[in-house]
């Protein structure tokens, strides 16, 4: 049996092997411990580690109210040329589930795309705690939502047997490791504000677009007029937190929802500190470029064999491609990834700050091997 995260379209299934993870992951290689999973694999950069022993040095005050929380906010805000309620999380399901409960009420739904991780792969979390509905919607074919989708899917206004449609959450990058240009956020934005929705992004590798876009954190936000942005830092680098930002002003009970989502940390300062080093002259946009730069080269591997085919635009860290099926077990015992769509045998390979040059050469003297 093959480790598989199954993602068709309107199916929220999600499989995972254990014993053959563990048998995969503990396999002897002389690259052990490496992967092309998930960038949620990697470990933590180092200017984060040192980031954190330098802010484990004192004592500080505790639940945010610190100056190192303070300084990330006022930074956060330079770039964004915004001002937000500023809330830090442990982790992404928190961020979203925070993020979004600030913007609706229980009566009311949440569009989203059907690949969308609050949709697929945070449980019932988002409706459980939101009290919403999340609703669907078809993508095209670079995974993305596109303007007449979303304005045909806004309907039922006022009738009370229907929820309520207010929200619309975005994922940047996509599911599929696609992009939304400046001028398609513009657009949604347009569309979200002809229909009087709130706009929620789920930027959990926001930095690895920003870098690919060639984009600062500014121009998302001006471009989208978002409402409410979960912006990732355990992607990017950070030993683990993300950041709630909220924009929208009509928003001023974000500190309750915060406690009530149990994501307040009491040492909060630690997740601000990563994030400081991360922004701190664009460390973020140097590892970045690295793990862009490698996943380019690892497309350019997969193109050199006839057997393999990139089903997906390669844009941000992902790539996925169809392999033969009697190929993935042994490419997998080489370096373990997902397989994403077992029907058709379609694999996901996402690649981290630190997937090096002789990995990628591993991978491919594998995959020559198995194709003579």
């Amino acid at each position: 049996m093959l480790i598989y995260k199954d993602r068709r379209a309107n199916t929220a299934r999600r499989s995972l092997c254990y014993d053959t993870f563990t048998y995969l992951w503990t396999k002897k290689t002389n690259l052990q411990m490496k992967s092309l999973a998930s960038d949620n694999y990697a470990g933590a950069v180092p200017e984060v580690m040192h980031a954190l022993q330098r802010e484990n040095e004192a004592h500080a005050t505790a639940y945010g109210n610190d100056t190192t929380t303070a300084h990330l906010k006022q930074l956060l805000q330079s770039l964004t040329n915004r001002q937000f309620h500023l809330h830090l999380a442990f982790n992404g399901t928190g961020a979203n589930v925070l993020a979004l409960s600030t913007l609706v009420k229980p009566y009311q739904a949440i569009l989203c795309a059907e690949t969308a991780h609050i949709y697929v792969d945070e449980s019932t979390a988002p409706e459980t705690l939101s009290g919403c509905r999340l609703i669907p919607l078809p993508i095209n074919d670079a995974g993305k939502l596109d303007p007449a989708t979303i304005r045909r899917a806004v309907k039922r206004r006022g009738d009370l047997h229907h929820p309520q449609i207010t929200v619309l959450s975005i994922t940047q990058p996509t599911e599929y490791g696609t992009l939304y240009t400046l001028a398609e956020l513009q657009a949604i934005r347009q569309v979200a504000k002809e229909n009087d929705l709130l706009l929620h992004i789920d930027g959990s590798r926001l930095f690895t677009a920003l870098t690919a876009l060639g984009c600062e954190l500014k121009d998302i936000v001006e471009a989208s007029g978002v409402d409410a942005l979960s912006l990732g830092g355990t992607k990017s680098g950070m030993l683990y937190g993300e950041a709630v930002l909220i924009f929208n002003e009509a928003v001023h009970d974000s500190a309750f929802y915060h406690k009530r989502s149990m994501q307040l940390a009491s040492k909060s300062r630690f997740i601000a500190a990563q994030f400081l080093a991360l922004l701190h002259e664009n460390t973020y946009k140097k590892y970045a470029e690295i793990v862009l730069q490698r996943t380019q080269r690892l497309a350019e591997v997969l193109k050199k064999y006839p057997s393999v085919t990139i089903t997906k635009p390669v844009e941000v860290n992902a790539i996925f491609a169809k392999f033969p099926a009697d190929w993935i077990r042994p490419l997998q015992e080489t370096l373990l990834f997902y397989v994403w769509d077992e029907s058709n045998h379609e694999v996901r390979l996402m690649c981290s700050f630190d997937t090096s040059e002789e990995e990628i050469d591993l991978f491919d003297r594998k995959l020559a091997e198995l194709s003579r």
